[in-house]
């Protein structure tokens, strides 16, 4: 489970990579319940939580994006059951999908592109939020078996 705090978007990439080089607020994924504070300055174009369950199945990954609100508050489920969110100060963005990303995008064409959610919603920061190219120079997250990733069970 891991949270992000996007500001650019890398659509060369998919899954975590797609955001670039976001800002990652510690999650705890060993406590059932736990409140994560957001810094209130500078916030990011969007947040994103996903979460995999264990055993891993793509089905139920659990995805939720979401903006700052102030006096705005959430509670529900992370796009799939599995994983219950409260937002404080926030709301969901909803309304992208697999259709945010553009018909004459080659990488449409590929099923790991096309049907990762991470990848769906950074096309939707693109087009919705004018989210810009992360540069060039950004380092990669670390990948899922380096610890970076963990399951939710």
């Amino acid at each position: 489970m891991w949270l992000a705090g996007v500001r650019h978007v890398a659509l060369d990439q998919h899954c975590l990579r797609s955001f670039g080089q976001p800002e990652r607020p510690r999650v705890d994924v060993r406590r059932r319940h736990q409140t994560v504070e957001l810094p209130p300055n500078n916030p990011p174009l969007a947040w994103y939580l996903c979460a995999l369950p264990n055993p891993w199945n793509w089905s139920q990954n659990a995805h939720l994006a979401f903006e700052g609100a102030p006096g705005e508050e959430w509670e529900g489920p992370a796009l799939v059951p599995g994983l219950h969110v409260r937002l404080g100060n926030a709301r969901p963005i909803t309304g992208w999908g697999e259709h945010s990303i553009p018909a004459e995008e080659p990488r449409r064409n590929s099923v790991r592109f096309r049907t990762c959610r991470n990848y769906q919603f950074a096309w939707w920061l693109r087009t919705e939020r004018d989210a810009p190219d992360a540069p060039p120079e950004y380092v990669r997250p670390q990948k899922p078996e380096e610890g970076e990733q963990m399951s939710l069970i």
